[in-house]
Formats: structure tokens, C-alpha cells, sequence
């Protein structure tokens, strides 16, 4: 089942089920309740298919990238939280602050939430989880490091823009099964598979359930592993996940028309 959330031509903004080329819209995110007709897909927008409460990212979740970075494998997940004004789903524009510096990619998949869970079991948290999406978890590099006294990962993360999912969120997944891409200009610049990862994805919301309460709709980016690269404006990125789907962006820069 793909999950979308879509602006129709005439303004309505809707979230429900793809079937078909049409969208079916549902009362809620994971509601069974339908409330209208079926909307055509052709002249609508895609936005991000849910607007989390908590947008979580994970950094050091690659078994890959751990090793060529000469990091320690970690015990319970390194995150950091991007704010809801980051947000932007497939198509979007993403402009690059003035004097921003170096800027990368980070294509990923990300966990979207189905129920409210706190301290749950890693045998439970699989039904916490409601589908997958795609997740472009853009960071401005030089200012991540730019003091060294405090590591600014909420700020080179949380610029307008810098948090892209979707198109859809998809239930009916392996994400052992997923290889995770992202094209630069039409260029293969990331390729990696996501059974890779450090700790899956129901150990990853059994351990965060355990530091907050996580709620339906909210996204745990599950980090990403080699191959993230610098991006400058003028440049296509696509977040490619095959079973889920293509998530493009353009960037640009203040300024451009």
C-alpha cells in the first residue's frame, strides 16, 4: 500500500492511498475511514507524504561507513532532530543559503511511524512501524564543524529545505531487500544496501521509544553510508529507493529566479 499526501489544482490538500493512478483519501494517516471520492494524480503536487511531529536523523547506522571512517560501532543510536520547517517532498526547489559552504547529499531510508509507542520491545516496535519512504537528508558541512567547541548539527541540517521525503510511504516493503541510490545530474553518485545498517529499523524505534515517545507520522531518517557528496545549485538529486520510489530535488541559489 503506497500512502501520499497531494495539492489538487484547485488547492485541497489530501493524504491517502494510490490505487490505480488515483489517490483515495483517507480520514488520517493509516485511517481505514475513506471521506471523498478518488483524485486523479496527473495535475497535482506531491508533498511530503506525512508532516511529522518529530523529524529524527541518525548518523554513524552503516556498518560501510563506520569502517572507512574508523568509527566505533555504536550501542544505542546517534541522532539529532531536524526541524518541521525543513521539510520538502519530491520536486521540490531547495535553495542554498548565501556563504553557506560545502553542502552534501545524504540519500536514506526512513522509517515513518503508525502508532504511538514509548519503551517498546524490539518484537513491538515492528508493528509501530507503518511504512518506509525515501529520505534526502541535506547538511551544510562547514557549518556542522565550523565551532569547535559544539558540533552544530541541528543548524547545517535544519535550513529550509534540508529534510526531503517521500514521494509516497510504502507498507508493503523488505527494507533488508532495498538498495538505497541517489543520482547527482543523472550520475549514479550513491549506491548501498539497506540491510547494511548497524541496528534495523525496529531495534531503532525499540531505542529511541525509550528516549521519547514517538507518535504516528514521525520520521527516523536510518542514515546513510559512503558515497554522500557535495552539491552546488544547478545541480538534479534524486533519491532512488526501487519498492518505494524517486525523490528529486533542484537546487538552487538565493537569488536565482
Amino acid at each position: 500500500m503506497e500512502w501520499a499526501r497531494i495539492q489538487t489544482p484547485d488547492g485541497q490538500i489530501l493524504t491517502g492511498v494510490i490505487q490505480d493512478t488515483m489517490l483515495h483519501p483517507r480520514a488520517g494517516l493509516g485511517s481505514d475511514e475513506a471521506t471523498g471520492d478518488p483524485v486523479a494524480l496527473e495535475g497535482a503536487a506531491m508533498l511530503p507524504p506525512c508532516v511529522p511531529g518529530k523529524f529524527i536523523g541518525l548518523w554513524n547506522n552503516f556498518h560501510a561507513a563506520a569502517e572507512r571512517n574508523g568509527q566505533s560501532i555504536p550501542e544505542h543510536p546517534l541522532f539529532f532532530l531536524k526541524p518541521l520547517s525543513s521539510l520538502a517532498g519530491a520536486g521540490a526547489t531547495v535553495t542554498l543559503p548565501v556563504d553557506i559552504g560545502r553542502v552534501i547529499y545524504e540519500g536514506e531510508l526512513g522509517i515513518v511511524i503508525g502508532q504511538t509507542c514509548h519503551n517498546v520491545t524490539v518484537e513491538d516496535a515492528e508493528s509501530m512501524i507503518l511504512g518506509y519512504t525515501c529520505v534526502n537528508d541535506i547538511t551544510a558541512l562547514d557549518i556542522l564543524t565550523a565551532d569547535p567547541s559544539f558540533p552544530q548539527w541541528t543548524r547545517s541540517k535544519g535550513f529550509d529545505g534540508f529534510g526531503v521525503i517521500g514521494p509516497v510511504i510504502q507498507t508493503d516493503v523488505d527494507w533488508r531487500a532495498l538498495t538505497v541510490k541517489t543520482m547527482v545530474n543523472d550520475r549514479e553518485r550513491q549506491s548501498y544496501p539497506a540491510s547494511d545498517m548497524i541496528m534495523s529499523p525496529a531495534e531503532i524505534v525499540s531505542k529511541l521509544s525509550a528516549d521519547m515517545t514517538l507518535e504516528p507520522g514521525d520520521v527516523i531518517a536510518c542514515g546513510t553510508s559512503i558515497g554522500a557528496r557535495p552539491i552546488k545549485a544547478g545541480m538534479a538529486v534524486d533519491v532512488v529507493i526501487e519498492g518505494i520510489g524517486t525523490l528529486p530535488v533542484t537546487i538552487a541559489a538565493t537569488g536565482d529566479a
